[in-house]
């Protein structure tokens, strides 16, 4: 099994499954990890699109032990059922979604938590520290949104972001707004050190 999971482009995920197509054995499943991009939409250089599924893992959040399964259209029973079978064995808990979406089930509905509070912020109503700590004091999360965005990294919190705005009427600007301003500042989250946060220890550079 090969799991792609570069960045939220189009371009890129279409070329990166036409490239796993021609590379790897005929007898591996290829999957993405795209949270936005059904693989129906990535497997135009594919010769075998019946090998090819989506499965999302919760990336930033290492002690989320869930996978989301979801067939690109054309992928087999046999996928679906030995992806079931097998990704327990990684301590990992399978949910099948029944229909393409964009968006995965759980991501549906994380994608309205995370834009209500983006807005929140984005309108002057408060700030990320105390959204996080209504958040964890109602729900008894670890983490609260801004937290786990800061975790996921929010240029891949915008790529995602824009991606539902292209396609879903109505969504407002502002929560994006906010989130570009961050990145022109340099604030990625964790992996730069700050983000809606500025507690995280610089990342040490790549040698």
């Amino acid at each position: 099994m090969v799991v792609e999971a570069i960045p939220e482009r189009l371009d890129l995920k279409k070329k990166m499954f036409g490239d796993l197509d021609r590379l790897a054995p005929e007898d591996a499943i290829l999957a993405s990890n795209s949270s936005s991009y059904p693989t129906s939409q990535l497997i135009d250089a594919v010769s075998r699109p019946g090998r090819v599924a989506n499965t999302h893992y919760y990336g930033g959040l290492p002690e989320v032990n869930v996978v989301e399964v979801m067939s690109c259209g054309k992928t087999t029973d046999e996928v679906i059922a030995r992806l079931f079978e097998r990704l327990p064995a990684y301590g990992l808990l399978p949910f099948h979604v029944l229909k393409e979406s964009v968006g995965f089930i759980f991501n549906r509905i994380w994608a309205a938590i995370k834009r209500e509070s983006l807005a929140v912020v984005a309108e002057g109503v408060s700030t990320p520290q105390v959204v996080d700590q209504l958040f964890q004091s109602v729900l008894g999360s670890h983490d609260g949104p801004f937290r786990i965005m800061d975790k996921v990294g929010l240029d891949v919190v915008l790529d995602i972001e824009e991606h539902y705005a292209a396609i879903r009427p109505g969504i407002p600007a502002e929560p994006r707004q906010l989130l570009k301003r961050y990145i022109e500042q340099g604030r990625l989250g964790i992996k730069s050190g700050k983000g809606f946060y500025s507690d995280y220890e610089e990342k040490a550079p790549t040698r």
